[in-house]
């Protein structure tokens, strides 16, 4: 049975495999033709963090693949109570067929996964946001900017960096994160990140200038400054990281067929300039809509290796 916690713990063909599967379940959802990929399938949805495109794309997927999706907040559930997270997974897990977290530390998706009978899904966690990279990832390839990808990452060297990492370091494509000082991403998954370049043979660059980062890139990516949780951080932050909102003059830099994606939500005149967002270099739409049929992906062919096994 496999999980799915962190791209780390994927190779580059299953990643890709995955991908196919989930545009060829998007190509048939486009035609209407929705076949029961997981008929009277349940997938037990865990949020301790809240979410619009986490909870719409997860509970319409599951539905359109022939299952039925169960929110369940934290005030819902026994978690919300002090239940260990050992116990809550031994009790769901018996219940349902798959289960999708979003909560806060990595290792308490790690210790539900260890206990649970049934595949996992990160959905988010403070370090980790592998299904929105495999939308991201997808919206390239329909952009067909597969060859020499070089993505540009700009910001917080937060959880969607880390993914950033994870997915360059295993496709083997080039990536420049730029931060502020003080933002810089976390230095054991930069370290492991490097370690796998090494065989893929991805190129992987760290720093502080933006407009280095973004110069003939064909990919420019950012997240919001300020993550939940960080809220009484706001001034500081916006403050600390002067200078690196994605403009049009940031994207004059990046080359002539780039475009920009944002996982969002996106807070205009921060992160990414009202512009940007409104061009026709913009996909973030294309990518958001991409959540729903990317994670369709993952869960079928999660659901497949359980089946297998």
């Amino acid at each position: 049975m496999r999980h799915f916690l962190t791209l780390s713990d994927y190779t580059k063909e299953e990643i890709l495999e995955i991908l196919d599967l989930s545009k060829q379940i998007k190509k048939e959802t486009k035609n209407r033709v929705f076949k029961d990929y997981m008929p009277r399938k349940t997938l037990g949805m865990i949020f301790e963090k809240s979410s619009t495109r986490t909870r719409v794309s997860f509970e319409t997927g599951i539905y359109q693949l022939g299952g039925i999706g169960l929110f369940l907040s934290a005030n819902d559930i026994q978690l919300g109570r002090g239940e260990p997270m050992s116990d809550t997974s031994r009790v769901i897990s018996r219940m349902v067929d798959m289960v999708m977290i979003r909560t806060f530390e990595q290792s308490k998706l790690e210790e539900f996964a260890k206990y649970s009978k049934v595949p996992v899904i990160n959905g988010l966690t403070n370090e980790y946001h592998p299904v929105q990279l495999m939308a991201d990832y997808m919206t390239i390839q329909e952009a067909n900017l597969e060859e020499d990808l070089v993505v540009a990452y700009v910001g917080d060297g937060n959880n969607m960096a880390h993914s950033w990492l994870n997915m360059a370091a295993k496709l083997g494509f080039e990536l420049r994160i730029a931060t502020p000082k003080g933002y810089e991403v976390d230095a054991q998954i930069l370290e492991n990140a490097l370690t796998m370049a090494k065989v893929s043979g991805a190129k992987i660059t760290i720093s502080n200038n933006p407009k280095e980062a973004i110069t003939g890139a064909t990919v420019v990516t950012t997240d919001t400054w300020v993550s939940m949780g960080q809220e009484d951080e706001k001034e500081k932050r916006i403050k600390d990281f002067k200078g690196y909102m994605v403009d049009s003059d940031m994207m004059k830099l990046a080359h002539n067929k780039a475009i920009f994606l944002h996982c969002l939500p996106a807070y205009r005149g921060y992160e990414v300039s009202d512009e940007v967002m409104e061009s026709s270099q913009s996909l973030i739409f294309e990518e958001a809509e991409n959540r729903l049929h990317a994670q369709k992906g993952v869960m079928v062919w999660l659901d497949r290796k359980r089946d297998s096994n």
